[in-house]
């Protein structure tokens, strides 16, 4: 008997609009929310080039953002009404506390238009590569409030979108990677140029290596050895791997062609009675 009283209590718990309407509130805007993100993706994604996808790319991200904070406004909105709250009235208020609002949150006012400006004036796209002082990495995503960059070690840098103005846009140009190629003084110099030669032939083969990139020449003559150095133009998002790759190029073809790279020795000579 008991038990039927509790499982009648709860029915009647669950059969209160207030229950039941707020779970379906609830789902039915998780389930908007999901369904108008994966439509708006749809929709904006396609692009022409890597640089137009990259761009619709933020343009989703941005919209999504929108779409959430109105997905919720409703809902909330929806759940007072429930609640029986005049929700007219609360929207006819707005106006004063929408202005002590803007008042409050200036700054999140500024960064909501500076994310929008970003857009519309194509500073920069998630994908691109960008500097904020001394920070250097990849838009990684980009929120009505913030922009994250994260750095090739895996740091990641929240910026304010109001801080636009401060944040350098390196993508626009090729990375330009200078290596200088420490050679033995004792190796012929025909010899050493011949094997950057051929040097330069794999590494243009390497994906993203731009045909510009060339033998700059003789870069300086230092201590222990001669540095030739090379140029190489590349995509700034993924010019650490090409680094690398030119590197190991590099070694492989000096040990094939035996052409000795020094590295700092010390010599010590012992006095010895005459």
């Amino acid at each position: 008997m008991i038990r039927l009283n509790i499982a009648e209590s709860i029915l009647s718990f669950l059969a209160k609009k207030e229950v039941y309407g707020l779970a379906i509130i609830i789902l039915v805007s998780i389930i908007v929310y999901r369904l108008g993100t994966k439509l708006i993706e749809k929709i904006i994604i396609k692009g022409k080039d890597a640089y137009e996808r990259k761009k619709r790319k933020t343009i989703v991200n941005l919209i999504s953002n929108i779409f959430k904070y109105a997905v919720f406004i409703l809902a909330v909105l929806f759940i007072l009404g429930l609640y029986g709250v005049d929700t007219k009235a609360l929207i006819a208020s707005f106006g004063v506390v929408g202005a002590v609002l803007g008042l409050a949150l200036q700054d999140t006012i500024k960064d909501f238009i500076s994310g929008i400006t970003i857009i519309m004036d194509n500073y920069f796209v998630v994908g691109d590569i960008v500097t904020f002082n001394d920070f250097t990495g990849e838009v990684i995503d980009m929120g009505l409030k913030t922009t994250k960059i994260k750095k090739h070690n895996g740091e990641v840098l929240v910026v304010a979108n109001r801080n636009i103005d401060a944040i350098i846009n390196i993508s626009q140009k090729p990375a330009n990677i200078v290596i200088d190629i420490p050679t033995a003084y004792e190796e012929k110099t025909t010899k050493v140029e011949k094997t950057i030669e051929k040097i330069m032939t794999e590494i243009l083969k390497i994906e993203g290596v731009k045909k510009d990139s060339k033998y700059l020449g003789i870069s300086s003559l230092s201590d222990s050895c001669v540095n030739y150095s090379i140029s190489i133009l590349c995509p700034q998002d993924n010019q650490w791997q090409i680094k690398r790759d030119a590197l190991k190029i590099i070694k492989t073809i000096y040990e094939k062609e035996k052409i000795k790279i020094p590295y700092p020795q010390i010599e010590v000579h012992h006095e010895q009675k005459i």
